[in-house]
C-alpha cells in the first residue's frame, strides 16, 4: 500500500486498515539492507505488476532517505528483522513525517521481494478492540512495539497476494 504504486508496499498511505503511530517505534535500525539501494517498484493486482517505478536510497546513519527520483511520499524508512525471515519496514509519509506507517517484507527470491502494509483488518476484532485507538476516524493507531508485532503476525498469516513488489537492482551509479 505504500506509495500509488510500489508503496502499495512499504507503508499505508492514510488507507483505511493500515496501522500507523505517532512517530517511529521501532528503534536501533540498521542498514540490514546495504548502505545503497536502488529499487525497481510496483504495485500487485489482480495477480499482475503494476504502476513500475524507480527508487534509490541511500542510508544516513538512521534511516533509508531517497537520493534520487522516485518515491516522493516517502521521506524515510528503516528496514528490522522480523520472524520467519521477514521484515517489518517504518516509513514516514512525506506528507505526515510525524507519523509513522508500517508494513511487511518477505522474501520471494534472492533481491525480490513482496510487501504489503500492516492491515488491523488481518488482526481479529479482539485484538483491534484491544490495540487501537482511532483518533479522529484516522487508520489504526498504535503506540507499542508489542502492538507492531502483533499486527504484523496477523498479515503475515494472512498470505497475501496484493501489496508491493520491490526488485533490488545493482547499486552501482548507471554508466553512460
Amino acid at each position: 500500500m505504500l506509495v500509488r504504486a510500489a508503496l502499495a508496499a512499504f507503508c499505508g498511505l492514510g488507507l483505511s486498515g493500515c496501522i500507523d503511530s505517532s512517530g517511529p517505534i521501532l528503534a536501533d535500525a540498521q542498514p540490514v539492507l546495504g548502505p545503497r539501494l536502488n529499487l525497481q517498484l510496483y504495485s500487485l493486482r489482480d495477480g499482475h505488476a503494476h504502476d513500475p517505478e524507480c527508487a534509490r536510497f541511500t542510508w544516513n546513519g538512521k534511516l533509508y532517505v531517497q537520493s534520487g527520483h522516485g518515491m516522493n511520499d516517502v521521506k524515510g524508512f528503516t528496514v528490522h528483522p522480523f520472524e520467519g525471515g521477514d521484515y517489518i519496514i517504518q516509513s514516514l509519509p512525506a506528507r505526515h513525517p510525524q507519523l509513522a506507517e508500517y508494513a511487511l517484507m518477505h522474501q520471494l527470491a534472492e533481491g525480490v521481494y513482496q510487501v504489503a502494509a500492516i492491515d488491523e483488518d488481518d488482526a481479529d476484532a479482539s485484538i483491534r478492540t484491544a490495540n487501537c485507538k482511532h483518533p479522529g476516524g484516522t487508520a489504526c493507531r498504535i503506540e507499542t512495539r508489542a502492538q507492531v508485532f502483533t499486527f504484523a503476525r496477523a498479515t503475515a498469516a494472512k498470505k497475501k497476494t496484493g501489496g508491493g513488489l520491490a526488485i533490488r537492482l545493482d547499486d552501482a551509479p548507471p554508466r553512460h
